[in-house]
């Protein structure tokens, strides 16, 4: 990258850091049931209710709890469920069509981060009405109250409901674009851990991992803070302790509630300190190819971990040390490998590929070109990157 560049990144990248005690982040209050839920819409004086979800979700029965209870209190309640793994600008036309020809005054978003980001960009339709989705992507374009958003994850790994972004794909070209502005922040959030059991070892596996990648980018890039470097050290803390239980006993409740708490910390980390080249380059290949998030950032993640080298060194170090991988005596190097080296392992414990063969080839300079976008300069990373290297990590993914 030539210096001009590097200097413009790091400078916005600085300033950024400067002004997170100044920015208005804030966290989900914290309900503990669906009790808690219908007192909130209750004090509000609300009665029509979108429910965000997908048809999967719907058809396993995991909202009829939710749908009884707010029926049973009286609320009229209309389903939005044809959200896709990578949320669409259709999808999200499509749910504001409902909330608004039903005049609905609350979104529920009820499954994982697709459907969490979907019931965000409604809300934002909803707040802008005189703005597409594309007009809002980047940073601070909403800027106005979205409706009173309640966040209801069936996942542990997104932490999409302590987020500030909701990551679209266009219907027609394919792109993947983020949308970020604090009003996006859902006010309300319930981690009830019985909603995950029904998770597939698979999907508990690669949403975990999901988790994993935000806390681990949120540490190593440039703006940390006491409070984001705390929350990645215990999500990281909580997630080898507790995924690979969740992945061979999907009803153990504790380590389910341990994942969920693991994602919300992670998802607190990265909505300050932001992700890194992982993120970019997963969501050039989800928008692209449609894989999964979760799957591309397990992946993806020891693949630029290696590729930073010497650079997060130290960063590594102290996190092996915080989790208990090393001890004191323990090298930067050395312990920087048996990192990586516990996530790979559990990569491979949980059946998780090792490379993208679905990479085409022909595919990997529009994939930078995307990916480095996303990233410079908005993302705090360790080292710099230009298109022509991400085509590098590209590679590795396709061919392991």
């Amino acid at each position: 990258m030539n210096i001009f560049k590097r200097i413009y990144c790091r400078t916005f990248q600085h300033v950024l850091k400067f002004a997170i005690p100044f920015l208005p982040y804030r966290q989900p209050e914290l309900l503990k049931d669906y009790d808690g839920l219908i007192e909130v819409l209750r004090g509000n004086s609300f009665k029509n209710v979108l429910l965000v979800t997908d048809k999967s979700i719907k058809e396993i029965g995991l909202t009829g709890e939710l749908e009884s209870k707010l029926k049973g209190a009286g609320f009229k309640l209309f389903i939005y469920d044809k959200t896709v793994a990578n949320p669409t600008s259709q999808n999200v036309e499509e749910g504001l069509k409902i909330f608004k020809d039903n005049g609905c005054q609350v979104l529920i978003a009820f499954g994982g981060g697709s459907s969490m980001d979907c019931a965000k960009a409604i809300g934002a339709r909803v707040a802008r009405p005189n703005k597409t989705l594309s007009q809002m992507k980047g940073i601070l374009k909403v800027r106005k109250s979205l409706p009173l958003l309640i966040a209801v994850p069936t996942t542990a790994g997104t932490g999409s409901e302590t987020t500030i972004a909701s990551v679209i794909t266009d219907s027609e070209t394919r792109h993947k674009y983020a949308i970020n502005d604090f009003p996006l922040i859902p006010k309300y959030a319930l981690l009830e851990a019985k909603l995950t059991t029904g998770l597939p070892p698979k999907l508990t596996a690669t949403t975990g991992m999901d988790a994993l990648t935000h806390a681990v980018e949120a540490y190593i890039g440039k703006s940390t803070t006491k409070e984001t470097r705390k929350n990645s050290i215990d999500a990281i803390k909580l997630i080898f302790d507790n995924l690979l239980v969740a992945y061979h006993n999907g009803n153990d409740l504790t380590a389910r509630a341990n994942m969920l708490k693991a994602s919300y910390l992670a998802g607190l980390a990265f909505t300050k300190s932001y992700v890194g080249y992982v993120h970019a380059v997963a969501h050039s290949l989800g928008g692209k190819y449609n894989i999964p998030h979760g799957e591309a950032n397990a992946i993806l993640l020891p693949i630029v971990l290696k590729k930073y080298g010497k650079k997060i060194y130290k960063k590594l170090l102290k996190l092996c040390k915080a989790v208990g991988l090393c001890d004191k005596g323990c090298s930067k190097e050395v312990a920087s490998k048996i990192f990586i080296e516990k996530i790979e392992a559990m990569n491979k414990e949980m059946g998780i590929d090792k490379r993208i063969p679905a990479i085409d080839e022909g595919d990997i300079k529009e994939l930078a070109r995307t990916a480095e976008k996303e990233a410079n300069p908005l993302y705090p990373v360790p080292v710099l990157w230009t298109a022509k290297q991400l085509e590098k990590i590209y590679e590795e993914a396709k061919n392991g």
